[in-house]
């Protein structure tokens, strides 16, 4: 790999540089609230945050033995959408060492962008709110005429070239990692996150504990290997 001053790093969203999970359960609560269901499971709900709102809904009616048709599901996905969307950033706040991280990365000359599945006119609102847009060159997410991850396409469209030696993927989950093996790319998983499987059973070239750890880890892929 390159200078870490020529480096594209994208970044995954929920669970990764923002922690989400405190706003997408209240709103999944204030829409479960309309099948007449008390709150849903705090934690197994945050652990399904990775999968969409139409999931979080369904496992949640699930829990609950309630039954749901298709074509409810439907209508209260449209619900959440439009509640998310009116007040998305009442409890969601970066993750500890983020902000300084990201800025200290964007000094040193890396570029710097958002790859997420979360629909893209959502995640662009909520960086907006958090004070976040100025670090990130471009914020591609669902809806936004690209295929998402684990499709590499998505990680080029967030890099804006296809050089995969100066790309990197940072992550929480699956489809993360699923998304940099198809683009060629090495692929940092942060531990914290809201995989379902242990960060340290998805195969990332490197796993942490803490964001800030991040150019540390930056430098070590940039690293030549030692002569044998």
């Amino acid at each position: 790999m390159r200078d870490i001053r020529k480096l594209s790093i994208c970044f995954d969203l929920d669970g990764t540089i923002v922690d989400t999970a405190p706003d997408l359960v209240r709103v999944l609560n204030l829409v479960i609230a309309e099948e007449g269901l008390p709150p849903t499971h705090y934690a197994t709900a945050r652990g399904q945050v990775g999968f969409g709102a139409k999931f979080l809904i369904s496992q949640a009616c699930l829990r609950a033995d309630h039954n749901i048709s298709q074509e409810r599901l439907d209508d209260l996905w449209h619900l959440f959408l439009k509640l998310y969307e009116e007040d998305i950033a009442q409890l969601s706040v970066p993750f500890p060492g983020v902000l300084c991280t990201l800025r200290n990365l964007k000094l040193m000359g890396a570029d710097l962008s958002v790859c997420t599945n979360k629909p893209g006119y959502l995640a662009r609102k909520l960086l907006n709110s958090l004070g976040m847009t100025q670090y990130f060159s471009r914020i591609i997410g669902s809806q936004d005429d690209v295929a998402t991850k684990p499709s590499s396409d998505h990680i080029f469209a967030s890099a804006g070239h296809r050089r995969s030696n100066q790309i990197v993927m940072i992550g929480d989950a699956a489809p993360d990692v699923l998304a940099a093996r198809a683009a060629g790319v090495p692929c940092i998983l942060m531990r914290y996150g809201y995989a379902g499987t242990p960060a340290d059973r998805l195969r990332a070239d490197i796993v942490l504990r803490q964001f800030r750890e991040l150019p540390g880890a930056l430098f070590s892929l940039n690293r030549p290997s030692e002569p044998n």
